[in-house]
């Protein structure tokens, strides 16, 4: 992947050096030739408590391309909302990660098996000591296809009835997600951690203290190392 990768990199800049007197359409030409070899990237938004964590799992994953943190699903009146405001609780904010990847290396089932292994989704708006809205369990979803997959991985967990995490679709018109500020961005690998992809290191959810997420378990191991 990595090899095919850069040699799409230099490609792209190759033809943006020749086109480079006019920028516009050198810009366009780029953005449609991404669009036309990424028909297989999707994005799905997933929030299961503070996000510094769930990011670095993701950032591990084989054929997750981007990860970025912010905040979603809140109120219409707190369109740009800011860390402080969302963790007062009054946004409807959720802390949460955009995830976007590609379904031919790494399918949706997979990113949800992820989901549901690294947190509780049993609890009601609290993720060990993080308590408040903002640390709901959620899943944002952006097409009806993966509205199905929810469903269905949602049935197949030990206890689904027990299961409290909201289900709305990224889609919709009045759907608010806002990035969060840039320190918050890849913080923990900012921080030394690992998040090379397949790396089974136990991740210190916050930096130098706080819970260790264990990704060495057979569950997140399968999806670290690709298997599908």
């Amino acid at each position: 992947f990595w090899s095919i990768e850069l040699a799409y990199r230099k490609f792209s800049f190759l033809l943006l050096a020749f086109l480079g007197r006019n920028c516009g359409r050198s810009m366009l030409f780029h953005f449609a030739l991404v669009a036309a070899t990424s028909s297989s990237q999707e994005r799905v938004v997933v929030a299961a408590g503070c996000f510094w964590s769930i990011e670095l799992a993701y950032q591990r994953v084989p054929g997750v391309l981007k990860t970025t943190v912010g905040y979603a699903g809140g109120k219409s009146n707190f369109p740009q909302p800011t860390y402080r405001q969302v963790t007062t609780g009054k946004t409807g904010h959720a802390e949460a990660v955009e995830i976007i990847f590609d379904s031919k290396q790494v399918p949706f089932s997979r990113i949800l098996d992820l989901f549901w292994e690294l947190h509780d989704s049993t609890t009601l708006n609290r993720q060990g000591n993080d308590v408040g809205t903002q640390y709901r369990s959620a899943i944002f979803y952006t097409s009806t296809e993966q509205l199905a997959a929810i469903e269905a991985s949602m049935a197949k967990q030990a206890q689904p009835e027990k299961i409290v995490t909201q289900v709305t679709s990224a889609a919709a018109e009045d759907f608010i997600w806002y990035p969060a500020e840039d320190y918050h961005q890849r913080y923990l690998e900012k921080g030394g951690q690992a998040a090379h992809k397949g790396s089974l290191a136990p991740i210190r959810c916050y930096g130098d203290g706080g819970p260790v997420k264990k990704m060495d378990k057979p569950g997140i191991k399968a999806i670290l190392k690709g298997e599908l």
